[in-house]
């Protein structure tokens, strides 16, 4: 057995609590991992609200992504042994002791790199890297925007997207979540509390690309600030999915609006999404050139605390559970 956490009923923080599981087994293709650290995500806030179901053949437990020690190898896993330091994204029950999840899935720890760090790679880079440049397709030289610049997808998108050439820009609600976003390398951080971002971008000829995990009434402002032949991917919506919107706009200036979720995404599907980071971005990170910004760690016990820390909208890169 193990200990996990567990979403008794759909509703706030604190219906996360800690119980017992049977440890998993390692399917076809699988691998089981020891945890040492497990990343917190606004899907797993989601889930426990009830908003977010797993997919069918997932665990009901909470978590996306870990770190650890690969401890099983089932058949048919290819490219990690028993022994390996992974980090992995995870179709679910990463707040637990053991996890399993598809050995495509995993990526090695990068070099000089902690498992406390790598923990907060794969969700956020995941998600980056098949909507940013996959479905986005952001070139150098482009005027890329990312709304909610100072969280885990926000400070990964802006690093990454600086390090491939383009010109960043991003939205954060305080002076001292804008400076984190210019460190990083955007070239402009705009206070949403504070300035418009439409003015902004429209003043420096329009976004190229925008990354949007918001909606609700920023859907019509991001159209507007984009340049002619713009793209809006959308991630999220935090401020809800319905909004009126004049499609106008979209056939005049050529625009191409699109987005994605990754849990639901097959298990190929993701296994290519590892194998273009490992290509692309794992030298970044082995490099040191890029790597996550870290909030605040909690133990496993106290996932309820994470979870109030992330919907308080203070924090400041990645929350991470401490496992082992």
């Amino acid at each position: 057995m193990m200990r996990a956490v567990e979403i008794t009923e759909a509703g706030g923080p604190d219906v996360l609590k800690l119980t017992e599981r049977p440890i998993p087994e390692a399917g076809h293709g699988q691998v089981v991992i020891k945890v040492a650290w497990a990343g917190v995500n606004r899907p797993d806030a989601l889930q426990r609200a009830g908003l977010y179901a797993p997919p069918p053949t997932a665990s009901d437990l909470p978590g996306l992504e870990a770190s650890g020690e690969v401890v099983a190898v089932g058949p048919g896993a290819q490219g990690v042994s028993v022994g390996d330091a992974v980090c992995a994204l995870l179709p679910g029950g990463g707040y637990a002791e053991y996890v399993a999840t598809p050995a495509a899935h995993c990526l090695p720890v990068p070099k000089g790199m902690g498992l406390r760090e790598a923990a907060c790679l794969p969700e956020t880079y995941f998600t980056v890297w098949s909507n940013v440049f996959t479905r986005g397709g952001l070139k150098g030289g482009e005027r890329f925007l990312v709304h909610g610049g100072s969280s885990g997808i926000g400070t990964t998108a802006i690093q990454l997207a600086n390090n491939f050439g383009a010109r960043v820009f991003a939205t954060a609600g305080s002076e001292e979540k804008c400076k984190a976003c210019a460190d990083l390398g955007a070239e402009r951080a705009i206070n949403y509390r504070e300035e418009d971002f439409v003015g902004v971008l429209r003043a420096e000829g329009g976004a190229d690309l925008i990354l949007d995990m918001v909606g609700g009434d920023y859907i019509p402002r991001n159209l507007k600030s984009l340049a002619d032949d713009g793209r809006l991917v959308q991630i999220a919506f935090l401020q809800g999915p319905k909004i009126e919107v004049n499609l106008v706009q979209l056939m005049t200036r050529r625009l191409t609006m699109t987005g994605s979720t990754l849990r639901p995404q097959s298990d190929l599907a993701k296994a290519q999404i590892a194998q273009d980071l490992r290509e692309a971005v794992w030298p970044l990170l082995d490099a040191g050139r890029i790597g996550p910004v870290m909030d605040q760690e909690f133990a496993l016990a106290d996932a309820s605390a994470a979870h109030a820390r992330m919907e308080s909208s203070g924090h400041i890169g990645k929350i991470v559970l401490k496992v082992a």
